[in-house]
């Protein structure tokens, strides 16, 4: 017969309650930012139409103050990125510090590519504005340059969201290693992960790829996002078993 004291006893690592607040930031931010970035998204949806730049120039120049403000929503959804990737290294250094810092790296090098781009949406209203130094352009050819620039922005994103995909999938697996969550949310995190840094990737080269599945493939990402958001919200982090 064993001895009682012979027998190994589970342990819970203690969690540090600056984890316990990272872990509620990382929550709110992840739904908060999804928000202003659907916004965003919404509203270029509205405004841009396909093929057609002239259509899409008289969109922008009518709904000026809209188009102004899903900018503001970008940059204010970025920002929100930046301060939930310090949060997630909070939270999990304690597992890997070193590839905490990686994904940080990932999220932060995706972030500043996302915002170089979003300057391309302050270009589009240059190009339409009317100023006097547009003037040796032909109105059809400024209404084009506004659909290029567009077009840059949307390829930047493309670069972001390669970037955003590798580094979750760090976090995603330093959240599997930690035990802070249940394992199905960290697994689905990073197989989401990598199929948008993946598929992102195959779609710049080979673009055909894009028109035939379209944005799909980011919705295991979107649920992602939110499972987790909304679990470290309502349910925090678990002590792990040592």
């Amino acid at each position: 017969m064993t001895n009682r004291l012979d027998r190994p006893e589970t342990t819970h690592r203690t969690i540090e309650p600056a984890q316990r607040t990272a872990a509620k930031v990382i929550g709110f931010l992840y739904l908060f930012q999804m928000a202003t970035a659907i916004f965003g998204e919404s509203v270029r949806g509205r405004l841009i139409v396909r093929g057609d730049a002239t259509q899409t120039a008289l969109n922008i120049i009518g709904s000026e103050r809209l188009f102004r403000l899903s900018i503001a929503g970008d940059l204010v959804t970025y920002t929100g990125v930046l301060v939930l990737v310090w949060a997630f290294y909070v939270l999990v250094r304690s597992v890997n510090r070193n590839l905490a810092l990686l994904a940080v790296l990932f999220r932060v090098a995706e972030t500043a590519v996302l915002c170089v781009a979003t300057v391309n949406s302050l270009v589009v209203l240059r190009l339409l504005s009317g100023g006097a130094d547009l003037k040796t352009f032909e109105t059809a050819q400024l209404h084009s340059l506004a659909i290029l620039a567009i077009s840059a922005q949307g390829l930047g994103m493309m670069v972001g969201f390669i970037l955003l995909g590798l580094g979750s999938t760090v976090f995603a697996y330093l959240l599997l290693k930690s035990g802070y969550v249940p394992k199905a949310i960290a697994v689905w995190g990073i197989f989401s992960s990598l199929v948008l840094a993946i598929v992102t990737w195959a779609i710049m080269v080979f673009p055909n790829l894009g028109r035939v599945i379209g944005m799909a493939y980011m919705g295991p990402m979107g649920i992602y996002e939110v499972g987790l958001g909304l679990w470290l919200l309502v349910k925090g982090i678990r002590a792990p078993i040592a």
